[in-house]
């Protein structure tokens, strides 16, 4: 499995990822970015996208997936309480619902595992995939994602970041939605809103 970071540009910044496993399955995690971005990594690596995951609905995390579907014929999942339209949550028409604690296997290396983690957003996953944990906008370097906007909900996020710490081996990276990338372990002692939490 080879991981590829793909930032998306300022003033949006978001973190997108393309994976890519051995058998030249490929999945796309929150693609923002320019599609040809993503659309060039497959074709260097002779790599076909088979799947588009998404952390959450935001309007900065789902800005190429339209065009990704539309040029590779992936799948897109999505929880449907974020595909509810609007400025916020544009993006209406997934082709999957993710199912809390599932397996979705992309290639014999490349295995995702949903952990439902709502606060940022009604429908806010993480993805756990081998070492890797893509946070989204729920957990990030030092902090954690709004709550303040359409959808969030405190109480709802101590819950989800409580699971992350249960959950989550401490030599996991975090990869999240925006910023710098991490380790649980690092999250679990420097992160204030991780304190105490188990």
């Amino acid at each position: 499995m080879k991981i590829y970071h793909i930032p998306a540009a300022p003033p949006l910044c978001t973190n997108t990822f393309l994976l890519i496993g051995e058998n030249g399955k490929a999945a796309a995690v929150d693609p923002n970015a320019d599609a040809a971005r993503y659309l060039s990594l497959l074709e260097e690596h002779g790599a076909k996208l088979t799947h588009i995951l998404l952390t959450h609905g935001h309007y900065d995390h789902v800005g190429a997936v339209e065009a990704l579907r539309e040029k590779t014929g992936a799948q897109v999942w999505l929880d449907p309480r974020d595909a509810a339209g609007g400025r916020l949550f544009p993006f209406t028409t997934p082709d999957h619902a993710y199912t809390d604690g599932e397996e979705i296997a992309v290639d014999t290396d490349l295995v995702f595992r949903v952990l439902a983690t709502p606060g940022h957003s009604p429908g806010s996953v993480c993805l756990l995939c081998g070492d890797a944990l893509f946070s989204g906008d729920t957990l990030f370097a030092g902090d954690i994602g709004r709550t303040d906007l359409a959808g969030g909900d405190p109480a709802a996020m101590r819950q989800s970041l409580a699971r992350l710490s249960a959950a989550v081996a401490e030599d996991v990276r975090v990869l999240p939605g925006h910023e710098d990338f991490s380790t649980m372990e690092r999250e679990r002692r420097h992160n204030p809103y991780l304190s105490g939490l188990s």
